[in-house]
């Protein structure tokens, strides 16, 4: 693959290496990593009737909730209304990580421990609420914790106080490419060694009255009332929209020396993170794949890697006509004859397009299949589309050899973002 060494890091002998050693999951599939990796190992769908709020006037009534989430399981009760239900949820995943990372709380506290959350639209469940009391009720009725609990940098805020992490604290704000963006950013942090220790992910809450409506009305959601679990179809000639979900992802990406040093189990290294921008649209991906093609490349370079090497790819999978379409176009560009040997599959054929949050999830998802060595499935696979006639790991799991593997994210404004994992070797 030929490269321009001016788009190339010159530093790259120099950087320290990093991994995953903890995963957390809240998901539409089950709050928590286990419930949420058996279900999705599966195969089955976290898509239902919307709960959250009478969703009898809107004209897609379905999504995927996480309907067994309790937060004070993991916050304190005068906390909670602190926090939107996205930092609720990002409290959670976070949790989750360090305590699968096992890793000594002492040793998160202090400058070499950061944070890095993403999230598409924050707080706009207590966005709606306060404006309804506004509305109702004048302006005196607005809580003085409002603000600090709907605005996006709060999940990291938050999480870095939980733990007393004081090293880098930042939030990314990039659509459906959030998370990914930001646990690639952490990945950088430790690679130049700003931190030793991150916890980074994506976190988001969007079913609500507003936002469910918008979605509705850029026609961009399933309209399959009648069979929820069958909604998400990624890749399948009948998709006709995505499922909006909720949720957090978050991993414990740590410096190797560090990691080793604990013991820690890990689960994959980090090896590259690549973003481009289409330029294009502001909803609408680039329909000759472009962005995507470019990203995915991007990545690769930075990873040194070849597109032979790769073996796997969680795909962005959206489960919308143009999505599907544009990011095969890209894969098949980028990869060419070893695009149908690899394994293309979506995670958001079972926990619904969780926005800001998907590529923390997705993220963690590629994380585990490295170490366990198997590929999750798209589910609701049908259908062939000849336009999407990439292997998508059709309705099963599959183990699989993994050496290497890339997880992909677009989002609104034509943010993409790619990162590279490798199955751990010393």
């Amino acid at each position: 693959m030929s490269s321009d060494p001016r788009n190339i890091l010159k530093n790259k002998i120099n950087e320290r290496r990093v991994v995953i050693t903890g995963v957390g999951l809240v998901t539409p599939l089950g709050t928590g990593t286990r419930k949420s990796w058996d279900a999705l190992l599966a195969g089955r769908s976290g898509v239902g009737p919307i709960t959250r709020f009478d969703a009898s006037r809107h004209a897609v009534r379905i999504a995927a909730e996480v309907r067994d989430f309790e937060p004070l399981d993991f916050i304190d009760r005068k906390e909670v209304r602190k926090m939107d239900l996205f930092i609720q949820f990002a409290m959670a995943a976070a949790r989750f990580a360090v305590e699968d990372a096992g890793i000594p709380e002492a040793l998160l506290a202090g400058d070499r421990s950061g944070v890095v959350v993403g999230s598409g639209i924050g707080g706009i469940g207590t966005i709606e609420e306060w404006h309804r009391v506004l509305a109702e009720r004048g302006p005196d009725r607005v809580s003085p914790f409002f603000l600090i609990a709907s605005i996006i940098n709060e999940a990291a805020g938050q999480i870095s106080i939980r733990y007393g992490a004081r090293g880098p604290n930042s939030a990314t704000v990039t659509a459906c490419a959030a998370g990914t963006h930001a646990v690639g950013e952490a990945f950088r942090m430790i690679a130049r060694g700003d931190a030793d220790r991150m916890i980074a992910g994506g976190a988001e809450a969007p079913i609500t009255p507003l936002g469910v409506a918008g979605f509705c009305a850029m026609k961009a959601l399933s309209g399959r009332n009648e069979a929820p679990a069958k909604a998400s179809r990624p890749f399948d000639a009948g998709r006709d929209g995505f499922v909006i979900g909720e949720g957090a992802g978050i991993v414990l990406l740590e410096e190797l020396g560090e990691a080793l040093r604990r013991g820690a189990k890990i689960y994959a290294e980090v090896v590259g993170y690549g973003m481009s921008g289409d330029a294009y649209h502001p909803a609408a991906p680039a329909e000759d794949g472009d962005g995507a093609y470019r990203v995915m490349r991007r990545t690769l370079e930075d990873a040194g890697l070849e597109p032979e090497d790769i073996q796997y790819i969680n795909a962005h999978g959206t489960s919308t006509q143009l999505n599907d379409r544009v990011e095969t176009a890209a894969v098949k560009r980028l990869f060419g004859g070893h695009a149908y040997r690899l394994g293309l599959n979506s995670t958001k054929s079972m926990t619904g397009h969780m926005l800001g949050a998907a590529g923390g999830v997705e993220a963690g998802v590629a994380a585990l299949c490295l170490k366990h060595q198997i590929m999750t499935p798209t589910i609701n696979y049908e259908t062939p589309d000849p336009d999407c006639d990439l292997d998508c790991v059709p309705n099963a799991a599959r183990p699989a050899e993994i050496v290497n593997a890339l997880s992909n994210s677009f989002g609104f404004g034509g943010t993409n973002a790619c990162l590279a994992f490798r199955r751990f070797e010393e």
